[in-house]
This record gives C-alpha cells, structure tokens and sequence, in this order.
C-alpha cells in the first residue's frame, strides 16, 4: 500500500513537472524543472529495484543534460521570445 502511494506521489511530480516544463517562458526555469522530471524519472527506477538504470538517469539526465542547458541559455537570451540587441 505503502508503495503505491510513493508510485502515485511519483507519478503526480512528473505530471506537474512536465507541465512546468511546458508553461514556463523563462528557459532556465523551464531547464530546472526538466531536471527536476530527471531526478524523479531516476527516483522511479530506483523504486522499481533498477539502481543501475537509476545512476545513470540521474547523472545523465538530471546532471549532465541540465547543465549543458544552463550553459547554453548563458550564451543566448534567458526568456522565450526575447529578442536579442
């Protein structure tokens, strides 16, 4: 029962995170959020007794994959639809 729950409440964040993925117009809150569905998508896996699949969807997804976005939003306009002077 217990596990349920926990699936359910996983479940619920990666919903909302996706939809803050989706709604927001600042880039680096948008990058944020999608790590955030990362560490939750790793957090699934962990609770799904698949650790090697957890690691690497952690440090991939919600690491590696969410600082590059940084990096890149550094070099260009932070909010969607901005133009660039």
């Amino acid at each position: 029962m217990i596990g349920m729950i926990v699936h359910l409440l996983v479940l619920f964040g990666l919903i909302g995170a996706a939809l803050m993925v989706f709604f927001f117009r600042d880039l680096l809150a948008a990058t944020l959020a999608a790590g955030f569905f990362s560490f939750l998508v790793a957090l699934e896996f962990y609770i799904l007794q698949a650790p090697d699949v957890a690691i690497s969807q952690a440090a991939i997804g919600a690491g590696l994959t969410t600082a590059i976005f940084i990096i890149a939003i550094r070099a260009t306009t932070r909010y969607e639809g901005e133009e660039s002077q």
